[in-house]
């Protein structure tokens, strides 16, 4: 348990740096502010916990999540109120660990995936909302469920869209804004395979419309439980008017409108300049207060009526005064630094105060505390002083640093750079589209900096998937002197019906250069105009082909489309081939990826890995073409991934069995592993098994520049970075067609050791020291037959 930990974290150790300091600060918060810190919509909450009323202001889920923690607290001594703001503390981290797990999932590098967590782990407006006994942490969490429901396992089938607009409809529950969220989310539907789907539309169409159902149907259950309960359908919002009252309020040039005697009553008599600096937030609760209503406006008026249809003359007369101040709104959120203009939601309701702050009466806000915590309330100035100029001080994410990260996910939806062939456009589509809906949605009613929160959440994690999409993640490798990376060569005429092939290199090959090289740019854009934006299954079998037609057909047929509970995906990667394995491969209905130069299989495969990581797989597990290996060992190579007891497995034919072995081959098979076991100190029987399985970041993190003689730089390299290894007894057959391209047993051996000794040396250089000593584990049943 302890050495796996220390394994995570020293993998992990960016983001583990940023949760420590993220639970130091939460520490801190809780500690400067007990029990919790309550504002004006607090005590709505918790005088409505366990009636759960419809007809409020606020929507009633977040108390339902309220209900029990109150409970909770309350029977464990420790407090309702401070068991509420500390479940919400850890609930915060869990969102920052989320955004990284979520963001590695899709391949984005640690050193981009780490920092895209820190806004919601370390910004101090973050730390005080979830201090505050208010919904809109929760209300973030529910948006990063749905994203995870959505894009977890690609393109998402019907009942995975069905929850999912579940999901959103209980963040409509919670805070009212979150009504609009179903466009975006059904849009990603819609395009999550791509705009040439595979299968058709008809199965998108379905989950779309499976999505929008699951999240109509949640809706309308709630606005009818309003109806029957409260006598009030809907959901719940800013004031009877609705939530472009104010904002409507504050603009309505009174005069010149066709009014109504109603509609002049609550037209506001001030001057546009006072109404601004009262702000739209008092407009929009101006009605909502019964005094008001009594003292300013004849008795039996239907003063929502009015709202309303004052409202609807704005809109329809002053739809530009209406857009401009949205707008404006909008993009104040981008400010670089925390800002308040006139009439904005005050910017302190957000900030730590030295003091405990009160929005009602002292008597009032201390019952409360009485009554959940049994104590009173207390703020420790020391604490409270910190966390302030922690936050006067920088503590927040500039919005400008928000804006950047909002513009590189559009320009990857839009398919600018790399982003039209790196798989991740839908996936950037949905966080990005997420948080412009939820952001631009609550601008319509008013500004204030708590509604930028949500942001937090989705900015980051679109930012970091557009970069990635944008600029690939490109290997840095050394290419020898005198060497030149391979250029493009121009294609030549096709033959109808033919996949292009470029020249063969000599068997001297060439180093390969950063990933994507010319020709792995052509390969790309060709499956990504063949295939769209699809997402592999967690489990992808890669192959890499070379001239295979006669043997790769059989192969692809006895691949499982699912195995240990895992979907199962095929890809061929074909290196260039001049005879018709791709066509076979298509044929057979392996997603297939079409080189048009021959550069090796440690250049198909290179190519296969990263194609498997940025379109969603979890593992890869490689074999031939040629039918050497037995597939149905498949198992044996992955239940020890899923169980997270390995991150690379490899059969082994030591352990298992060779049907009828060269001499000269068996004998090398020995010596390379003495070899590499010595070099690394760490057993191994096998280098050159080809059916291997390992989890999809393994071979996309070292580096890999041999075209040909790729399998023991994989080993090599993999057991440097101290990943775990573990081998497999498994069989070696026979070849059911064709005939090896390794060539010369002599010529292939001085080659194969070549490259082991220069891997090994490579990374001792790198690392500056030999490889660190982790377990690496070889399994053998008791009777195994040589």
């Amino acid at each position: 348990m302890t050495t796996a930990l220390a394994r995570v974290l020293r993998r992990h150790w960016l983001l583990a740096l940023l949760v420590l300091a993220g639970v130091v600060l939460r520490i801190v918060t809780q500690l400067a502010y007990r029990p919790a810190l309550l504002y004006i919509d607090s005590f709505r909450y918790l005088d409505d916990v366990g009636v759960f009323h419809p007809g409020g202001i606020n929507p009633v889920g977040y108390e339902w999540f309220l209900w029990p923690l109150l409970g909770l607290g309350d029977l464990l001594g420790i407090g309702g109120l401070a068991g509420v703001a500390a479940v919400q503390h850890l609930l915060g981290i869990g969102l920052g660990v989320g955004i990284y797990v979520l963001l590695r999932r899709f391949g984005v590098r640690e050193w981009l995936a780490a920092p895209a967590a820190a806004p919601v782990l370390l910004d101090a407006y973050q730390l005080q909302i979830e201090q505050l006994i208010m919904s809109d942490l929760l209300f973030q969490v529910l948006l990063l469920v749905a994203v995870y429901l959505l894009c977890w396992w690609g393109p998402p089938t019907p009942k995975v869209a069905a929850v999912a607009g579940g999901v959103l409809a209980l963040s409509v529950m919670v805070r009212s804004v979150g009504l609009t969220l179903v466009v975006p989310a059904a849009v990603f539907v819609l395009l999550a395979a791509g705009l040439r789907p595979r299968e058709g539309w008809r199965p998108r169409l379905i989950a779309t419309g499976a999505l929008v159902v699951g999240f109509g149907a949640a809706v309308l259950v709630y606005a009818l439980y309003g109806a029957l309960v409260a006598g009030k359908f809907g959901v719940g919002g800013s004031g009877g008017g609705g939530a472009l009252f104010g904002r409507a309020a504050v603009v309505a040039n009174c005069d010149e409108l066709d009014l109504t005697r109603e509609e002049r009553l609550i037209c506001p008599r001030e001057p546009h300049e006072v109404r601004e600096e009262l702000g739209i937030d008092f407009y929009l609760h101006l009605w909502d207060v019964q005094a008001n209503v009594d003292n300013l406006l004849p008795e039996g008026m239907d003063v929502n009526a009015a709202q309303k249809s004052l409202t609807r003359e704005v809109v329809l007369h002053q739809p530009l005064d209406i857009a401009g101040g949205v707008a404006r709104d909008f993009l104040k959120g981008f400010a670089p630094t925390r800002t308040q203009t006139v009439g904005d939601v005050p910017l302190d309701r957000w900030q730590f105060q030295l003091e405990h702050p009160l929005y009602a009466p002292d008597w009032y806000t201390r019952e409360w505390a009485e009554l959940h915590d049994g104590s009173d309330l207390h703020a420790e100035h020391e604490l409270t002083s910190f966390l302030r100029g922690y936050q006067l001080g920088g503590g927040y994410t500039p919005g400008i640093l928000l804006g950047g990260a909002l513009l590189l996910a559009a320009a990857a939806v839009a398919g600018l750079g790399r982003a039209r062939r790196s798989g991740l456009r839908a996936v950037t589509l949905l966080p990005a589209g997420l948080a412009i809906t939820v952001l631009l949605t609550a601008s319509v009613m008013e500004f204030s900096w708590r509604y930028q929160l949500p942001g937090l959440v989705l900015i980051p994690l679109a930012g970091a998937l557009g970069a990635t999409a944008l600029f690939g993640r490109p290997q840095t490798i050394r290419i020898p002197p005198g060497r030149t990376p391979p250029g493009r060569i121009p294609p030549g005429r096709t033959p109808p019906g033919r996949i292009p092939h470029r020249s063969t290199p000599s068997e001297e090959s060439q180093m390969l250069t950063s990933f994507p090289d010319d020709v792995d740019s052509d390969a790309l854009d060709e499956y990504a105009s063949r295939y769209g934006e699809h997402r592999f299954a967690p489990v992808v079998v890669l192959i890499a082909a070379y001239n295979e037609e006669e043997s790769i057909g059989d192969v692809l047929d006895s691949i499982p489309s699912r195995c240990c509970d895992l979907d199962v995906d095929t890809l061929v990667v074909v290196d260039g081939a001049k005879d018709r394995t791709a066509e076979v491969a298509l044929r057979h209905g392996a997603r297939t990826c079409v080189a048009p130069t021959n550069r090796g299989q440690g250049a198909a495969l290179r190519l296969g890995y990263r194609l498997a990581q940025q379109r969603g797989a979890r593992y890869v597990v490689t074999t031939d073409a040629d039918g050497q290996y037995d597939i149905a060992e498949l198992p044996m190579l992955l239940e020890p991934l899923i169980a997270d007891r390995a991150d690379f497995v490899s059969g082994s034919r030591r352990l298992g069995s060779n049907e009828r072995p060269a001499l000269i081959r068996r004998v090398g098979t020995y010596v390379f592993a003495w070899i590499v076991s010595a070099l690394t100190r760490q057993r191994i029987t096998d280098t050159s098994f080809g059916f291997r399985g390992m989890r999809v970041e393994v071979p996309n993190s070292v580096t890999l520049q041999q075209p040909q003689y790729q399998s023991s730089e994989l080993l090599v390299g993999l057991l440097s970075h101290g990943y775990r290894v573990l081998e497999q007894p498994m069989r070696m057959l026979p070849r059911s067609a064709g005939e090896s391209k390794k060539g010369s047993s002599w010529k292939y051996g001085y080659r194969y050791a070549k490259v082991v000794l220069g891997t090994w040396w490579r990374e001792r250089r790198n690392t500056g020291a030999p490889a660190p000593a982790v377990e690496t584990v070889t399994e053998r049943p008791a009777a195994v037959g040589e």
